[in-house]
Order: C-alpha cells, then sequence, then structure tokens
C-alpha cells in the first residue's frame, strides 16, 4: 500500500517536473517576469484612470500565474521539503504570497508596491545563467573585499596628499580629506579628470604624475584585478556546475586511463 501511494506520488511529480523543464513553460514565465517589469515602470508615468484600471487587472492575473508556477514548482519536488532548502525557492515563495495580501489601499501600500519591484528579481530564480553569475559574485565577495580595502588605503593616502597641497588652489575640490576623496572618485571613474588636474598644475606643473600614478593604480590596476577575482570565481562555479551535471558520466579521460590499465594488465600477464 505505501509502495503505491509512494509510486502515485513519484507519477505525480514526474508530470509537473515535465512542465517544470519545459521550455515553452520557462519562456512563458521569462515573459511574464518582463511584463510584470514594464507594468511597474508604466505604474509611474501619468496614465488615465481606465487604463490604470486594465495594468491593476493585469497585475492580479499576474500573481495568480506566480502563484501557480511557483505551485509547479513546488509539486515537481518528490521530497517536498527538498523544495525549501534552496534560497531562491524561498525567496520565489515569499515575493508571491506578499504579493497576494490586499495592501495596496493600506498604509502597507509602499511595502506592496516595492515587493512588486522585487518580482523583476525572479528571473534570476527563473534563468541558471544568470544565478550562476549571482552566486559567482556572491563567492567572490571576500576576495573583492580584500581588493577594495587595498584600494581604500590608496585612495585615503592621495586624498590626504591631495589636501595637503591642493587645498589652496580649490578649497571645493581639496577642502577636506573625505571631499578630497569624492574628487579622486571622480577621478577614477574618469569623469572630466583633466580639468581637475590641469586647475593643480597651474600651481605645481608636476602634478600631473599625482593624477596618474593614481588612476594607473585604482583605474587600471585594482580594476583589473577585480574583473581577475570574478572571472576565475565563475569558470570554477561553471565547472563545479559542469561535474554536478554530468556525475557519473565516462569522460574521455577515463576511457584513456581505463585503456591504459587494460593495456598494462596484457602486458603483465604476456
Amino acid at each position: 500500500m505505501a509502495s503505491s501511494l509512494t509510486q502515485k506520488t513519484n507519477r505525480f511529480a514526474a508530470v509537473f517536473l515535465n512542465i517544470k523543464q519545459n521550455k515553452l513553460f520557462e519562456s512563458i514565465v521569462v515573459a511574464v517576469i518582463l511584463f510584470s517589469a514594464l507594468m511597474i515602470g508604466a505604474k509611474t508615468y501619468n496614465i488615465p484612470p481606465n487604463v490604470l484600471t486594465v495594468i491593476v487587472w493585469l497585475d492580479y492575473a499576474i500573481t495568480i500565474f506566480f502563484l501557480i508556477e511557483i505551485s509547479i514548482r513546488f509539486f515537481a519536488e518528490t521530497n517536498k521539503l527538498q523544495f525549501f532548502k534552496s534560497g531562491w525557492n524561498i525567496f520565489d515563495t515569499i515575493i508571491v504570497v506578499v504579493s497576494l495580501i490586499p495592501i495596496e489601499d493600506s498604509e502597507l501600500a509602499l511595502v506592496g508596491r516595492l515587493i512588486r519591484i522585487f518580482r523583476v528579481l525572479r528571473m534570476v530564480s527563473v534563468i541558471p545563467e544568470l544565478r550562476t553569475l549571482l552566486n559567482s559574485l556572491l563567492r567572490a565577495l571576500p576576495q573583492l573585499g580584500y581588493v577594495a580595502l587595498l584600494m581604500f588605503i590608496i585612495v585615503y593616502i592621495y586624498a590626504a596628499v591631495g589636501t595637503t597641497f591642493f587645498a589652496g588652489v580649490n578649497k571645493t575640490l581639496w577642502g577636506d580629506i573625505a571631499i578630497s576623496m569624492l574628487t579622486l572618485f571622480r577621478v577614477m571613474t574618469f569623469e572630466d579628470w583633466t580639468d581637475v588636474m590641469y586647475e593643480t598644475m597651474e600651481v605645481y606643473p608636476l602634478s600631473w604624475i599625482f593624477y596618474i600614478s593614481f588612476i594607473f593604480l585604482n583605474a587600471f590596476a585594482f580594476l583589473n584585478m577585480l574583473i581577475g577575482i570574478v572571472v576565475n570565481v565563475m569558470e570554477k562555479e561553471n565547472a563545479e556546475q559542469w561535474q554536478k551535471e554530468h556525475a557519473g558520466e565516462t569522460t574521455i579521460q577515463d576511457l584513456s586511463d581505463q585503456i591504459k590499465e587494460l593495456k598494462q594488465l596484457i602486458t603483465d600477464q604476456k
């Protein structure tokens, strides 16, 4: 009796799993998420009341669709507890459930609008490539933090030097160390940085060394380090994902090793 019930449950889950893995279904989910994002943007404009009413009803329809979609994903799991072991599933469930609460005309209307804005993030949980990219960024954060700390130290030193020498040239840009750091951030992003440099060069002709060295360190060296760390983590993430997807499969290297072992056995027997 128990085994029969288990088989029925597995068949029931298999039906929803086929729907979940269907490419057409995935495309529809992505299209609805994009349409939901467009509606959120449309609400920021001054639109006629009748069009706003249509948008509200469409929003209800989208919320119901998301409820159906998250239910399909839940029932596709043979072990229902496994569904809630994924942080993305929990995030999607919270977004959908909160969207069902009628708080548009209450004091929590702002919360309702924010929740609908965050529905766009469901794109990450739907598209595996985006999920891999975000996971890579999160895994790279510890290493990125050390590089960011080193960048802060360099910016702080340059800001102190800039304040010491250039405060008399332009107090608006170099009046204190905090303002100097903002000015250096402007230089680092190449936002009219030459105007800042030429202004100080009128008083200190060799001040171009200050700017060129700063740009080389922060805009080139450290930026490339950040990119290298993210790319390295992404490669590891993709490799781990590939190993999970192809676990148990025989690779060319495995076949080559087996052939070598067979050759060795034949040689030993001779």
